[in-house]
């Protein structure tokens, strides 16, 4: 069910039930915050939140509309905290519109970057495919006990799917799984992984591209064929050895992805 509220105060008690908080309930809230386009998180004991801000995010309108359309889709329960003008406009906009429209919107980016260990990178070619954490844990191909994203407040459901990125966010990532904490210092050092580049329009196209309002992404599996474009790591790039930061490598990666590929 989606619920529409005036107002909203992050803590453990839902405004909707007045008891706490259970893992069916989202929340997105409209902001005017000029700090950041998109935050998610878990504040005060509240469940797992979206704040996405009209000042900054100016898809704020499409994105309202793929958190509503996915999360109805997986029958959870969301609350939005908007205006009634906010939520009509939102209604009209995305009319025809789905979280897993078979295209490419005009302001999606034309490759998706997800970034791996360079022992995972082995196995994922031994695959052939892209899985996600939970995938692979009921494989047995991983040992973690949580995954990186649960530091953060991400909901459980989180690892049904493989995320992607863009810039220097999926290096950030890796260093921070490396770390076995959130890292987010740009220059510190890591021992680099492979870093893959996607064709985005071909993942769209296929049906394979889910949007959740802040994420896009893929449920469960991904084939490298015939999806991924490029593979970056230290060899082919120009760097001197595997350790670098992920302001060195993502910048060098890209660098090398658009002279290769964008002509």
């Amino acid at each position: 069910m989606i619920y529409r509220i005036d107002s909203f105060t992050e803590n453990n008690i839902n405004p909707v039930t007045n008891y706490e908080y259970d893992s069916s309930w989202v929340v997105l809230m409209l902001t005017d915050s000029d700090k950041y386009q998109k935050l998610v998180g878990s504040q005060n004991g509240c469940t797992y939140t979206v704040k996405i801000s009209r000042a900054k995010c100016k898809d704020w309108i499409m994105a309202v509309g793929d958190f509503i359309s996915f999360y109805k889709k997986q029958s959870k329960n969301a609350i939005l905290v908007m205006s009634e003008t906010d939520y009509t406009a939102v209604q009209t906009h995305y009319k025809g519109h789905s979280y897993n429209d078979s295209f490419l919107r005009e302001n999606e980016p034309a490759v998706l970057i997800h970034s791996t260990p360079i022992n995972n990178w082995k196995q994922i070619k031994q695959d052939g495919a892209l899985k996600s954490w939970n995938k692979l844990k009921s494989e047995k191909a991983i040992f973690e006990e949580i995954p990186i994203g649960a530091q953060l407040g991400d909901p459980s459901d989180f690892s049904d799917y493989i995320m992607f990125g863009s810039g220097i966010t999926c290096e950030i990532i890796l260093n921070s799984k490396q770390k076995r904490e959130i890292i987010m210092d740009a220059d510190s050092e890591y021992i680099t992984g492979a870093r893959l580049y996607f064709d985005a329009e071909k993942i769209a196209k296929a049906g394979l591209l889910i949007r959740d309002g802040c994420h896009l992404k893929v449920k469960d599996t991904l084939p490298l064929t015939p999806y991924l474009v490029w593979t970056a790591t230290w060899d082919n790039i120009g760097l001197e050895n595997q350790t670098s930061t992920p302001r060195i490598f993502s910048e060098r990666a890209d660098i090398t992805f658009n002279n290769l590929f964008k002509k």
